[in-house]
């Protein structure tokens, strides 16, 4: 089953063996795949996108250890103490800010004692980075759109101080990608996602910001920088 390195890194040092596993934010199932070659037997698979549903029941056609469900990471329709093992893969730099907190309590109830949690993000990269400037033109459109911004990238200790708050306690933190490929297709797909939102905007304003996004794509093109990194953590049993 492919997994990509990031995933593989990340799950490396965790015992999974055997265990009732959740992936937060299952996207195209990466965390998924990485679980089960671990020796997971059961894995919940949660997204509330459609789209990301519709993927899941492809890669995992007929595989009775994935439960695809569909729902808000706020609302887990599990009861507590029902999973051993969370991941949440490249799930926070796509929430918005006010999403955070109540996923982190929800992630808890579900846990039961002695669980683990790995949680894969990217950490703030710099101001000048050209891929950075791109992300806020994602955003700025965003938020003029949607009132809300596409991305927030939280460094690795704030994601800790989150789950810490919940009870977790720390057990390592390390790089997963170092530094981060930022290819062609991922700039163009996030300067897709600056025309989507632009749709709905006043033409010249939409226009003014598809323009700025197309012309820092174009003139970065391909880009390694920043840092993926992993955190992982217990709950006390």
């Amino acid at each position: 089953m492919n997994v990509p390195d990031s995933v593989g890194t990340a799950l490396a040092d965790r015992d999974v063996a055997g265990a009732t596993c959740l992936e937060a934010g299952a996207g195209v199932g990466n965390a998924t795949a990485g679980l089960l070659n671990a020796g997971a037997e059961h894995v919940y698979a949660v997204t509330d996108r459609a789209d990301h549903a519709e993927g899941v029941r492809e890669r995992f056609p007929d595989d009775d250890r994935v439960e695809l469900i569909e729902a808000d990471l706020r609302e887990l329709p599990l009861p507590a103490d029902a999973v051993d093992a969370i991941t949440a893969h490249a799930l926070f730099n796509v929430l918005p800010n006010d999403a955070a907190a109540p996923i982190a309590a929800e992630l808890t109830r579900v846990a039961a004692p002695g669980a683990t949690l790995v949680v894969d993000d990217y950490e703030p990269m710099p101001p000048e980075s050209p891929v950075r400037r791109l992300f806020a033109v994602e955003n700025a459109a965003a938020e003029l759109a949607g009132a809300r911004p596409e991305l927030t990238f939280y460094p690795a200790d704030g994601l800790r101080r989150l789950f810490g708050g919940h009870g977790w306690e720390h057990d390592r933190t390390r790089p997963i990608l170092e530094p981060v490929p930022w290819t062609e297709s991922h700039l163009t797909a996030h300067t897709a996602e600056v025309r989507g939102h632009a749709a709905s905007l006043p033409d010249a304003l939409g226009q003014q910001l598809i323009t700025e996004a197309e012309r820092l794509a174009k003139t970065t093109g391909h880009s390694d920088e920043g840092r993926m990194y992993s955190v992982a953590m217990a709950l006390p049993e």
